[in-house]
């Protein structure tokens, strides 16, 4: 999911919690590291994930008599602050889960902490199994940037921004599900008239800031996504794409489609929104998926790729990466082989996640099954357009705080300009 998101949900996780799981016999591939494989990640326990890599622990154990396996949970912020110091001794684990990015796994590779996966994942058939531009955040190159040639992490399960309909209310209100820009905007007019906001909204939040990368995507090429995402191109904030996305969001809260008072509000105020029954469209993260299922009791929703653009916030998810400090990187290889088996993502698609490698009829869960479909759809298009945070450090902040002074009255050039220049001062330092 976008890093920032990530970091706010996880942060509040209890300390790091260990679990030895153990298996009986005998058998090792490495002397060094005698019969035990370390393995840490940070999802939340019972969630779909976690419940993923717990059903994996198993399956090795059994294809692995006599492995002992050391599972340790970790917090995002415990990996993230602590990943360079104890990857760069030998108390790194055999593999782990870590997040994806130029500042994160590209740092770690460009720090020569991260084993290089490129053989290893064509041999095994992991690079035939995610499309082209799901593997961007787990390539990178000599200077730690995405895209790269060689593979230093394989994703699982992948993520991606789309709409959710409260179908109750389209029916009520004679709307019909949107299929393209002027029929969602048709849409927003027709609630709007009917005395209801349609969108939800958190201005003190990612879904804000998201919604304007969004928009500008909608008048974007892969190329564009690609020369903003890796600076290989120049990016006029002022042109079509980014002026776009500002003046359509301030015309939607002029018209009253977002409501103003949601500047100080945070991602979960705006589910409840969605929850609640109160607004009838939530464009967001899948990361919401699962918590709906479970907390939406008393209308009808439904899911469909945001019909305003080919191009969507989504990319993998975060990575199994192996130290290159690990001690048996055999084992942490097959432990990698067997979450990217057919069992273990239909697993993760069953549980409400979004697998990497698993076809749609392969998932019993109706609603999940659209989910895994409109993903997949996204990978064969090459639809993911990453997340607009990610180009500059510290620019999460930045875009959050431009949307809010949008959602303030700020006008569209200032606004432009805010973002800008921290951009533009990234890709100057490049040269």
């Amino acid at each position: 999911m976008n890093p920032s998101r990530r970091r706010v949900a996880l942060a509040a996780l209890a300390l790091s919690l260990t679990l030895p799981l153990t298996a009986c016999g005998s058998g090792s591939d490495s002397a060094s590291g005698g019969n035990t494989l370390r393995v840490w990640h940070y999802e939340e326990q019972d969630g779909a994930l976690s419940n993923a890599w717990d059903a994996a622990i198993e399956k090795f154990k059994q294809t692995h008599p006599g492995v002992k396996i050391e599972f340790e949970r970790k917090t995002f912020d415990q990996i993230q602050q602590s990943a360079g110091m104890i990857l760069n001794s030998d108390k790194a684990p055999d593999v782990m889960e870590y997040n994806k990015g130029n500042a994160t796994a590209g740092l770690l590779s460009k720090q020569g902490l991260l084993t290089d996966l490129t053989q290893v994942a064509k041999d095994r058939g992991w690079t035939s199994k995610i499309s082209e531009s799901a593997s961007v955040p787990a390539r990178y190159n000599a200077k730690g940037e995405m895209g790269g040639d060689k593979w230093y992490g394989i994703p699982n399960y992948g993520e991606f921004v789309l709409s959710y309909y409260n179908k109750d209310m389209f029916t009520k209100y004679g709307v019909s599900i949107p299929t393209d820009m002027a029929s969602f905007e048709d849409a927003l007019a027709k609630f709007k008239a009917a005395g209801i906001t349609p969108l939800a909204n958190a201005g003190n939040d990612h879904p804000a800031s998201h919604w304007l990368y969004l928009l500008a995507l909608s008048k974007a090429d892969k190329k564009w996504v690609q020369d903003y995402q890796t600076f290989s191109g120049p990016i006029d904030f002022h042109g079509p794409e980014w002026t776009y996305a500002v003046n359509t969001y301030k015309d939607w809260l002029d018209k009253g489609y977002f409501d103003k008072d949601d500047v100080s509000l945070k991602g979960a105020d705006m589910t409840e929104q969605f929850v609640s029954g109160k607004r009838p469209i939530l464009v967001g993260g899948n990361w919401w998926f699962g918590g709906f299922k479970t907390d939406i009791k008393d209308f009808d929703w439904t899911t469909a790729n945001f019909p305003g653009s080919k191009i969507t916030l989504g990319s993998s998810g975060n990575l199994w990466v192996v130290p290159q400090h690990s001690k048996n990187k055999k084992l942490a290889e097959d432990f990698i082989d067997i979450t990217m088996s057919p069992e273990i993502q239909a697993l993760i698609g069953n549980n409400g996640n979004v697998p990497i490698a698993a076809q749609p009829d392969a998932i019993t869960d109706p609603k999940s099954r659209e989910l895994v479909g409109e993903f997949d759809q996204l990978q064969k298009s090459d639809g993911l357009g990453y997340y607009p945070d990610w180009p500059a450090a510290g620019y999460f902040d930045v875009l959050v705080s431009a949307t809010q002074n949008l959602m303030n009255g700020a006008d569209t050039k200032s606004v432009l300009d805010q973002i800008a220049a921290p951009y533009e001062k990234q890709a100057a330092s490049r040269h």
